[in-house]
């Protein structure tokens, strides 16, 4: 009887361990699986914009270089170019944007309204399942890039965070695309697209095979 009692008490142990374990691990499998999925369609929403562009040039005429050359300000310049990319990435204007949208960097702090990576005009696109943001960029030197767009792949839904479900584009001349930092080093990459980093260029970190370093 003693010897049966203390092998279901042994039992019991071993139950709990192996419940541990996997409540343990399971999350992080998870979490890792859903990483894992909006960094595949990061990658491909990437590749989407890029052949959008390459239609929009091919279909770019004088009249349509002329206004952004006549536009004065960024609002305009941001108008224009948000009127070439909406049939394509079906972007609706008129869906009230939710103000509780907030978008955060990696290291977990809000995006600062004065900050390079904030958007002051947000977009539902796809039909509200993703969120896209249109920046236009003071040029000062050749090959300098145009505008900027960021993609919340996730939509609304959380985390909204920069490297996690938002990445970032720039746009250059004849409609180049390149993801933000795609001018660093791979070490300087890796720092920011970790927990104590922004994660804005996990946007190119990604795109060239790199792994989120916690």
């Amino acid at each position: 009887m003693a010897k049966k009692k203390f092998w279901k008490l042994e039992y019991s142990i071993t139950l709990f361990v192996l419940l541990g374990l996997i409540m343990l691990f399971v999350p992080v499998k998870i979490e890792n699986y859903f990483q894992a999925s909006l960094i595949s369609k990061w990658n491909d929403r990437y590749n989407k914009v890029a052949y959008m562009f390459t239609v929009i040039n091919a279909q770019t005429d004088d009249e349509i270089l002329k206004s952004f050359a006549d536009a004065k300000t960024a609002d305009q310049r941001e108008k224009l170019l948000l009127q070439l990319v909406k049939p394509y990435l079906r972007i609706h204007q008129t869906d009230k944007f939710p103000r509780r949208y907030r978008p955060k960097f990696m290291n977990g702090s809000r995006v600062p309204k004065d900050d390079y990576y904030y958007f002051n005009e947000l977009y539902f696109a796809d039909n509200g399942m993703q969120v896209v943001g249109i920046k236009d960029l003071v040029k000062h030197e050749n090959n300098s890039p145009w505008f900027m767009m960021m993609f919340d792949i996730n939509g609304v839904l959380p985390p909204n965070m920069w490297g996690k479900d938002i990445f970032g584009i720039y746009i250059l001349d004849e409609g180049k695309i390149r993801p933000f930092g795609y001018k660093k080093s791979m070490e300087a990459l890796a720092e920011d697209c970790s927990e104590t980093g922004k994660g804005v260029d996990c946007s190119y970190f990604y795109r060239i095979g790199g792994e989120f370093n916690d």
